[in-house]
């Protein structure tokens, strides 16, 4: 089903019943890379996967990653949910989620973050300048292949080419000023600072082989954040419920079972 949230300017669509699980999609993919993961999600929540701010059906926003997540906090509470919303974001949509739990406080109750971080180091900063002033000079197409690297593995691409021409089709499709907005927006990121202060229980995860944002990223969010735990998952890259969606489930299973270390602490 379709549902048009925050005064009609996110598209979304939902599907199953129960709690309310939030699926924030990355930069280089879009709400299809949830795919693998959805049916089996869905048997036990209210699974939203909205479409970012720019991408899809979803109006842009000017401001930077501020705005655009507090485009989504208007979003999420147009969903209702008294207990409130867990959240998982994969890359780009895991820094929004965190951006909207230090915006907006108490409105997501747990988040799940897949490919994360509370900044960029100076050459993945850079990786960001260079995407941006190469597809302003000459499109999104000068960087696909790029894109699909950070994605996937060379050694996934070759065993998965109709997927891999899926993924490409949807990269091309993203709007390219909302792309290199978002780019300069990542380049300059820094929340370490105020992360410090995020009581959100979270479940920070990383694909072993993540390009885009490896693991050491989220190794020093682990770090950082009073109410974390992390999964590094093998054998996987920076979009890991499409590459290896059973792996996925079963590391996120137990923390949005409510059977998580740090959770049980919190209620103690």
């Amino acid at each position: 089903m379709k549902m048009a949230l925050s005064d009609g300017r996110v598209s979304a669509s939902v599907v199953g019943k129960g709690r309310t699980l939030v699926l924030f999609h990355s930069l280089l993919a879009d709400g299809e890379s949830f795919d693998r993961i959805v049916p089996e999600l869905a048997t036990r929540f209210r699974v939203v996967v909205p479409e970012l701010p720019g991408f899809g059906g979803s109006e842009a926003v000017i401001g930077g990653l501020p705005a655009v997540a507090d485009r989504m906090a208007d979003a999420l509470r147009d969903l209702n949910d008294g207990a409130g919303p867990i959240v998982l974001g994969n890359g780009y949509g895991g820094f929004v989620a965190l951006q909207l739990a230090l915006r907006h406080p108490g409105l997501v109750t747990r988040l799940i973050l897949a490919g994360c971080g509370a900044r960029f180091s100076e050459p993945g900063r850079e990786a960001f300048r260079n995407m941006a002033r190469a597809a302003a000079a000459n499109g999104l197409s000068a960087i696909v292949d790029v894109a699909m690297r950070r994605l996937f593995a060379p050694e996934f691409q070759a065993a998965n080419p109709d997927l891999m021409a899926v993924r490409r089709e949807a990269f091309l499709r993203t709007d390219p000023h909302v792309f290199q907005a978002a780019c300069q927006a990542l380049a300059s990121l820094d929340l370490s600072a105020e992360l410090v202060h995020l009581k959100t229980p979270t479940l920070a995860m990383v694909g072993e082989h993540d390009e885009a944002t490896p693991p050491p990223m989220s190794v020093e969010l682990a770090g950082i954040l009073p109410s974390v735990e992390l999964k590094v998952l093998p054998n996987c890259a920076h979009v890991p419920q499409l590459q290896s969606p059973d792996v996925f489930l079963d590391a996120i299973s137990d923390f949005l079972a409510e059977k998580s270390p740090i959770l049980a602490e919190q209620r103690a």
